[in-house]
Parts: C-alpha cells; sequence; structure tokens
C-alpha cells in the first residue's frame, strides 16, 4: 500500500479520525489521539490514510491498542522510534467506506462540518465549524454568518435532541435547531 495523494484538504472519500501526537517505545510504535468513540475504535481499521505536508500516503495498522489514556499502534514500514518519530503530528484518515453506516438518528461529526444551520423561526445562522464534546453534552460551533452581527463570531449551540436540534437533513444539508443564536 504506497499510494501517494497530494492535497491540502481531506479528500471527500475519506474521513478524519485523529493524529499521531508521539512515539512510543523502541520498535517503532506511535501514540495516536483519537477522535473516535470509544477511542481505541481508531486502531480497529486496518488502514489509515495519513496526511503531512499536504501528501497523503496509505499505511497499513499491523497492531495497537490503550496504553494508559492514549492509544499506541504499530505502522507497517515503520521499526524504529527514530522512524516513528517522522509521522508526529500527521494527520490519520479512513476511507469512508470502511466506515459503517451510521444509525437512524446518528450521524458522524465530519459529515455535519459545513452543514447549514438555521432556526425553527427561519433565521439562517451560518456554518457549522466544529463540534467538541462536554460532560454534559456535545455542542456544536456554528459561524455567525448574520448581517445584524459585526466582524467574526461563533454560536455554540448544545446538541441537544429534539429539545435544540430539531431536525438534521443530510441531503440537503441543513440543521434546524430550536435556540436563540444571541444567548
Amino acid at each position: 500500500m504506497s499510494s501517494v495523494v497530494t492535497s491540502n484538504a481531506v479528500p471527500a472519500d475519506r474521513v478524519l479520525l485523529g493524529h499521531i501526537t508521539g512515539i512510543y517505545g523502541l520498535k517503532g510504535w506511535v501514540k495516536v489521539h483519537s477522535d473516535t468513540n470509544p477511542r481505541d475504535n481508531i486502531v480497529t481499521y486496518k488502514s489509515w490514510w495519513m496526511e503531512q505536508g499536504g501528501n497523503w500516503k496509505e499505511v497499513r495498522v499491523l497492531q495497537g491498542r490503550p496504553q494508559g489514556k492514549t492509544i499506541v499502534a504499530q505502522l507497517e514500514g515503520f521499526e524504529t522510534p527514530e522512524e516513528a518519530g517522522t509521522l508526529i503530528g500527521a494527520s490519520i484518515a479512513i476511507s469512508r467506506i470502511a466506515m459503517p453506516e451510521p444509525a437512524k438518528g446518528e450521524y458522524y461529526w465530519a459529515d455535519l462540518i459545513g452543514m447549514h444551520v438555521r432556526t425553527v423561526e427561519g433565521v439562517d445562522v451560518g456554518a457549522v465549524v466544529r463540534l467538541f464534546e462536554t460532560g454534559a453534552n456535545d455542542v456544536v460551533v456554528v459561524s455567525d454568518e448574520r448581517e445584524e452581527v459585526e466582524g467574526p463570531r461563533e454560536v455554540l449551540v448544545p446538541w441537544l435532541v429534539p429539545d435544540v436540534i430539531t431536525d438534521v437533513n443530510v441531503k440537503d444539508r441543513v440543521v434546524t435547531i430550536d435556540w436563540d443564536p444571541d444567548f
């Protein structure tokens, strides 16, 4: 598996799942920050697309496991700490076709990014720029693109279905919220 693609963005046929944060041990293992839930799901994929400097390369995952509060993985072709060190900072993505279809009413965060957000009253707020976890619930960060708002602003919307997130239309790429964007 030695395909290389040059691009600064994540290709549409891939989903970003994490990145390499460091080296582990003396046999070329790497430490992985995983955005999967549960976090060790990232090592269940047998190959990763890794990006550094705009170049994407497919790498086979030989093995991986939780190690303390992180995930560690052994990748084909990286057998020493020096070789593994060249991967620090690399983004990890997988082919979209390798991912299971989400259950009804569930969504991959990567698929929500860029969706348009509109209130139940019909106010166009902006686009989803990212999501993050809190102890209580996940939060959607929306770029506030309303004309009456000056300067760059973000709206934080709790991911509470159906109380706040009333509809997610994947086909039209619209999230409808019952939330005051000025809150």
